[in-house]
């Protein structure tokens, strides 16, 4: 008999068990046992090498070129200028040459 209830209750502690694991529940023991615990040795640190210093570098004046289309607009403004001044000589030169005297 007492066989009997011994092995019914290990039967439902493992019931247990298994629907604890199936839940996601961890089920631990522990054993302490008494030992030599070994730290790990301590890192070597070495000196850092020493500063130096280098000149701050040169900066140079920016207007703002670091946007391409502004460079692109300048380069059109530069362009359509040199294209008029082109147009006034050659029509000044037209009626220079051809006036009625």
């Amino acid at each position: 008999m007492n066989k009997t209830i011994l092995g019914v209750v290990l039967g439902a502690v493992a019931l247990a068990a298994s629907t604890a694991a199936s839940a996601h529940v961890d089920v631990a023991v522990g054993v302490d046992m008494p030992g030599v615990a070994y730290a790990p040795a301590q890192p070597a640190y070495v000196a850092a090498p020493p500063l130096a210093y280098a000149p701050a570098p040169v900066m140079m004046a920016s207007r703002g070129d670091d946007d391409w289309r502004a460079r692109e607009w300048r380069e059109h403004e530069r362009r359509e200028h040199q294209w008029r001044e082109r147009q006034w000589h050659e029509r000044e030169w037209h009626d220079h040459d051809h006036r009625d005297y």
